[in-house]
């Protein structure tokens, strides 16, 4: 029984849940998707809110600059490059059988400085506003300082006091756990049994403390929460509530908007942009979606992919119940080579504040995956990780859609002609070179 029906009545009410159920590679194009004017109000955060969280970014560029010398060309801004694909995109059109429309583009987060991951952004932001929070209180830092001087002993010693805690499937843990550990906060992450073991390593060589569990992402969440709330020196990230986090990845709009004008690339109206999100718990790529509708309003479309076995937000908001309802209490065992979508439950603000800013959802098979990872390193020379490939099949499933998506919209063929469809590639070059090896082998074996 879940929350008091049985799993046959669910699939009576929501027949798509069968779909889900029998880990089919599944769309859903959302009903209930409103005019960005009016949805925005759900959210309960606003665009001053995202310009806070951008000049915070702005005024630590020059402490990361210092201490992450890779991030000096872009003058301690991390960010990545929008890359066109034109090569797989023609493979990916004859794949589906589809005559090709459009230009389809990767936005290259899968290249991000200091943790290699879109997680680079809300993460690494949410310790530096940490930070930012204690250094003032401690009147050890005002806001018109070079925030350089953070990068001393004197202030590595201060943050040595505090401890910063986060539950992670790895990439987020990453970022959160190397950002601490630069500051000198005393860092743990919690990391769920789908975390590769090249990341637990990697974070151990940083001075993190690695918890490791042999259940699945929740758990690790839900005891790093324990662990902080009995320590008030202790600082939690929550992926599955953190407004610090939704608004760092936020901020990745306004730069976009930049890359696009200065590709010479319209959006608006009559040149809608598409934006293919791989969704885990929901922060990252809710963050990005509502700083894009803060942006671009009505003329951007964003749809969030999942992996077949881990459906948790497409769950979640197609029945309308959100966090209350989890992949396993279905049967789906949640188990992927996706690591960083592994979730069984979405989070409940990410569904509920997004459900109406959405246009879509659907899964993708492992399977595919690993082919289009190969294929984007054979065409395109870019190298991904599986979950950072999911947004991948987006264009296809929007250009074949039967539910009356399109029209409802009123994204004619003259639209879509003109249309801007961005992959967001969010992660993969921290991948040691033997698991990249051996990621593309077995892409490769399937494509053959």
């Amino acid at each position: 029984m879940i929350l008091g029906k049985t799993i046959e009545s669910w699939c009576a009410s929501y027949p798509l849940i069968n779909e889900l159920i029998a880990l089919q590679e599944t769309s859903w194009f959302n009903p209930g998707i409103a005019p960005t004017a009016e949805a925005l109000a759900d959210v309960g955060l606003t665009a001053a809110d995202v310009a806070d969280a951008s000049a915070r970014l702005d005024r630590f560029a020059s402490y990361i600059m210092q201490v992450f010398p890779q991030t000096r060309a872009s003058g301690g801004i991390i960010e990545s490059g929008i890359l066109p694909m034109p090569k797989l995109q023609a493979e990916l059109m004859a794949r589906h059988g589809q005559e090709s429309s459009g230009q389809l583009w990767l936005k290259a987060d899968c290249n991000l400085p200091i943790s290699g991951s879109i997680k680079a952004r809300g993460g690494i932001y949410e310790v530096l506003k940490h930070a930012e929070d204690l250094a003032l209180a401690a009147g050890l830092l005002n806001i018109d300082d070079d925030y350089a001087l953070l990068d001393s002993d004197a202030m590595r010693a201060f943050f040595g006091q505090y401890k910063v805690a986060v539950g992670s499937t790895g990439n987020l843990g990453l970022s959160i756990g190397i950002m601490s550990a630069q500051l000198g906060f005393q860092a743990s992450v919690h990391m769920s049994a789908d975390a590769r073991q090249w990341k637990k390593d990697k974070l151990r060589a940083h001075g993190v403390t690695v918890v490791e569990y042999e259940s699945d992402y929740s758990v690790a969440v839900a005891q790093g929460r324990k662990e902080a709330e009995s320590d008030p020196s202790c600082h939690f990230v929550d992926d599955e509530n953190s407004t610090s986090l939704f608004l760092g990845y936020a901020v990745a709009a306004e730069r976009l908007q930049r890359q696009l004008a200065a590709a010479g690339i319209t959006v608006d109206a009559e040149h809608p942009l598409f934006v293919y999100l791989p969704c885990g718990v929901g922060g990252g790529p809710g963050g990005v979606a509502f700083g894009l509708k803060l942006v671009f309003g009505d003329a951007v479309h964003c749809i969030f992919a999942e992996p077949t076995h881990s459906p948790c937000m497409l769950l979640g908001v197609h029945t309308g119940m959100h966090d209350a309802v989890s992949v396993q209490d279905f049967g789906i065992d949640n188990v992927t080579a996706a690591d960083g979508l592994a979730v069984g439950r979405a989070s409940g603000f990410v569904g509920k504040a997004m459900q109406r800013l959405l246009d879509g959802y659907y899964t993708v098979s492992d399977d595919t995956l690993y082919r289009y990872l190969a294929l984007a390193e054979q065409l395109e020379g870019i190298r991904m990780e599986p979950s950072a490939l999911a947004g991948l099949p987006g264009m296809a499933r929007v250009l074949q859609e039967t539910q009356g998506y399109r029209a409802r919209l009123g994204l004619s063929r003259e639209h879509m002609a003109r249309a801007t469809h961005l992959v967001w590639g969010t992660g993969g070059s921290m991948v040691p070179p033997a698991e990249m090896e051996a990621y593309l082998a077995k892409g490769r074996s399937l494509l053959a």
